[in-house]
């Protein structure tokens, strides 16, 4: 039994063997399983919630799917574990708090996937490299992170913990993660990055504006460039409409990888690879 809280408590080894098995649920040969999914969403989630909830429909799992609110409550994390693995075989949890799923992981009872919190986004970001393995090497691929400190900036500096990424982040001096390789300078990031990620600016708008990446940006950047928004995104905050019209663009199709990594995730945690 294993649980995902945050992708450097994971090994290079353990993401290759997700992206296995997701490779088999993306083949439709993935491992099928009888039980129980309990999944905790705020009503706002939609990919994540959509790709969670079918994907362990689809791998015979029944989701059980409850508001995030519900684990906001006196009784112990510990006791609503222990409940839970009485009746449910793994918890998917999107909840503001890590350290809520930090106590549902506690005691050990069943499984604890990180469906995001208000400190890391760990899936999404393991579907980010799944979907960038399918057209390239991640050794070596240099990736630039534009944007203020924050669930995804953060979740990337995990991920380049666990597979030795080349990660850049990009934003005004003061705003990035803690420990983070930075730059204020966004032309000249552009200028050797592979891939391009942006989040949203949330309460740093205006500090964000002047690094909104525009199609100039990626003309700049080196041939074969990826631009991968962080969805929701807004053309004309985070990223301009001509960006987004730009080939460099991903498209929606590159985030189809959420629903077999995230069976590949729970297959994973339920030891079925």
């Amino acid at each position: 039994m294993r649980s995902l809280l945050r992708l450097d408590s994971w090994t290079a080894s353990d993401v290759e063997e997700v992206f296995s098995l997701a490779d088999e649920y993306r083949a439709g040969r993935g491992p099928m399983t009888a039980g129980a999914a309990v999944m905790f969403f705020p009503s706002t989630s939609l990919r994540t919630r959509v790709t969670f909830e079918r994907g362990a429909a689809l791998m015979g799992l029944q989701p059980i799917v409850l508001p995030s609110g519900t684990l906001d409550k006196p009784e112990a994390l510990a006791d609503v574990s222990g409940y839970l693995a009485s009746w449910a075989d793994i918890v998917v949890a999107r909840h503001g708090d890590l350290g809520v799923l930090e106590g549902l992981d506690a005691p050990r009872a069943l499984p604890i996937v990180n469906a995001m919190t208000d400190e890391n986004h760990p899936c999404e970001v393991l579907a980010d490299l799944y979907s960038l393995r399918q057209q390239r090497l991640l050794s070596g691929l240099r990736v630039v992170v534009v944007g203020a400190d924050g669930n995804i900036a953060r979740a990337w500096q995990e991920a380049a913990r666990v597979l030795d990424l080349d990660l850049l982040h990009c934003g005004p001096a003061g705003l990035e993660p803690s420990g983070a390789r930075a730059t204020d300078d966004l032309d000249a990031a552009v200028r050797s990055a592979d891939v391009i990620v942006t989040d949203g600016p949330g309460r740093h708008a205006e500090a964000l504006a002047p690094y909104r990446v525009t199609a100039a940006h990626l003309d700049a950047a080196p041939p074969g460039v990826l631009l991968a928004p962080c969805p929701p995104f807004e053309r004309g905050r985070e990223v301009s409409a001509d960006a987004i019209a730009h080939p460099a663009f991903v498209g929606h199709a590159f985030k189809k990888s959420l629903l077999p990594v995230q069976q590949a995730v729970m297959a994973f945690c339920l030891g079925l690879g």
